[in-house]
């Protein structure tokens, strides 16, 4: 890896961990948001890495405890997120230049996807792990798993296109010409 690479990583991975570790409601976190982010911006591997390295040292620091057994599959989820970044900016590629709403509403139907995916792994594992019943998991952590789905579909579906546009810019790239929709 190049030096410019490994800042890149340190940096996202600081800014998720950053953000994981400020107090907050439970499930509504932009952990997702920035490694789908990086995956996007960086490619899969990047997104991968940001994904696995937020989540290794969250499961040491969060301030909702000690993520114990449960952390290998956070980890999964997290980096599943971020490869799907990578995935998803190579689809986008390929079919031309989208319209702001309609990248907006794909994001989100794939934000809501991704993130009971993630809720499925996690809940999956922590019956497994604690010889729980799935029924009783899933009935007792559907209010978070609401939560969850819902914030990340509206963080996605309103933030994901801008801030793809302000890194870019600053990065002094252009992912794709965008249509400009008349209101």
């Amino acid at each position: 890896m190049r030096v410019k690479n490994i800042a890149l990583l340190a940096i996202m991975t600081s800014l998720c961990v950053g953000i994981q570790l400020t107090p907050r409601p439970p499930n509504i976190e932009f952990t997702s948001l920035i490694c789908f982010l990086t995956g996007f911006l960086f490619g899969s591997f990047f997104g991968v890495s940001v994904g696995t390295l937020t989540m290794l040292i969250n499961g040491f620091l969060s301030p909702w405890g000690f993520g114990a057994t449960n952390i290998p599959f956070q980890i999964l989820g997290m980096a599943l997120i971020g490869f799907v970044g990578g995935v998803y900016r190579k689809s986008c590629t390929r079919a031309g230049n989208p319209s702001v709403r309609w990248f907006s509403l794909e994001v989100s139907f794939l934000a809501a996807f991704l993130t009971l995916i993630y809720d499925i792994i996690t809940t999956v594992s922590y019956v497994m792990l604690f010889d729980v019943n799935i029924i009783v998991a899933l009935i007792s952590g559907a209010w978070f798993i609401v939560v969850h789905v819902v914030s990340n579909t509206v963080l996605f579906g309103t933030a994901l296109f801008g801030l793809v546009r302000i890194v870019s810019n600053v990065l002094g790239e252009q992912p794709w010409s965008y249509k400009k929709e008349v209101l």
